[in-house]
Formats: C-alpha cells, sequence, structure tokens
C-alpha cells in the first residue's frame, strides 16, 4: 500500500511540473526536508539547504518571469522539455525505495508522460489567450498555473490518491475546454483561384 501511495504522491508532483516547473520540485525538497518524502540514499540531497534555497529562488524567478507578456510563451518553449525532466526526478524521488530499473522506467513513462500532458495543455491554452486578447488574459492564465502546481504538488504529498484523482480529472477538463474553443474558432476561408 505504501508503493502505491508513493506511485500516486510521483505521478502527481510530476504532472504539477507541467503547470510550473520548480514549484513541484521545492514542495518535494521541502517535503523531504520535513520527513514526508522518504526518497532514496541517492535522492536525499532534494532535501538538503542548499537545494531548497536553490529551489526557492528558481521557483520566484519562474512565477514572476510567467507575468510578463510575450517572455511567458517563449518561456513556454523552453518549459516543456525541462517539465518532462522535472516530472521524471520528482516521481523517482517520491517513489522511493523500489527496484531502480521499475522506478526510473516508471518515473520517465508515468512521471515524464504526465507532466507533458500537463505542460502540453498548459503551452495551448497560453496561445490560445495570447491569440485572443493580445496576451492581456496571460497573467490570470499564470496566477492559476502558479496556483494550481501549487494545490497539486502539496496535495500529492498529503493526500497523494486524491491528487492523482484530480490529475485526470484536470487533464480531462482542460482537452474539453481547449477542444470546445477550437471548434468555435471560424474555419479558415479558402479563397478560389
Amino acid at each position: 500500500m505504501q508503493t502505491l501511495m508513493a506511485i500516486c504522491a510521483g505521478i502527481a508532483l510530476a504532472a504539477a511540473c507541467g503547470f510550473r516547473v520548480f514549484v513541484p520540485l521545492l514542495v518535494a525538497a521541502i517535503a523531504v526536508r520535513l520527513g514526508f518524502l522518504q526518497p532514496t540514499a541517492h535522492m536525499v540531497w532534494l532535501g538538503s539547504t542548499p537545494a531548497i534555497v536553490i529551489l526557492g529562488v528558481a521557483t520566484v524567478a519562474e512565477i514572476a518571469a510567467y507575468y510578463f507578456p510575450w517572455i511567458d510563451n517563449a518561456l513556454d518553449t523552453i518549459a516543456s522539455p525541462i517539465a518532462v525532466i522535472a516530472g521524471t526526478l520528482v516521481a523517482a524521488t517520491a517513489f522511493g525505495d523500489i527496484p531502480p530499473v521499475f522506478k526510473w522506467a516508471l518515473a520517465l513513462i508515468a512521471g515524464g508522460g504526465a507532466a507533458a500532458l500537463v505542460q502540453g495543455t498548459t503551452v495551448a491554452t497560453r496561445v490560445l489567450s495570447s491569440a485572443t486578447t493580445g496576451g492581456l488574459a496571460n497573467p490570470v492564465v499564470s496566477t492559476l498555473e502558479a496556483a494550481g502546481a501549487t494545490v497539486l504538488a502539496v496535495l500529492a504529498i498529503l493526500l497523494p490518491v486524491f491528487a492523482l484523482v484530480l490529475v485526470v480529472l484536470l487533464v480531462y477538463l482542460l482537452f474539453r475546454a481547449l477542444r470546445r474553443l477550437r471548434s468555435q474558432r471560424p474555419a479558415p476561408s479558402v479563397v478560389p483561384t
């Protein structure tokens, strides 16, 4: 049962990396420091003071950068691959002491996949927001993403099964909303030649 909880926590933390890369890593680092997460000996460094300080500074910088119009879209370009890496790392940390071959395969597939899925929907949301509002609504989107990353990461530590169910529900709702918005856009007109 403990392994199942650790897997749920890892996947939910990884999904939170899709909203913001550093927020879930910071939450995981604090959880390791406080004893809520029990990583393997190779991942204990995450709870160290230098790691927490560096992740704290990176978190503040990342959140602040997303409030500048058009920089947020540029950040999405580099954040997408980094989110997959961060999701894989944080999932492996949360998985704890399971055999390494299973841990890293599951971390890459489920953790990296969850991060990529959420990151993809947030990128699409930001592009749609930029296209329809000229970037004026992007700070609202950024605030919701930062809040989502924080709440989901904390829930992943405290209520891992609930957090995983929430991830599945959020991804479903995001895909559904994006599909609805895309279907409402007028189709490009074809000019006869």
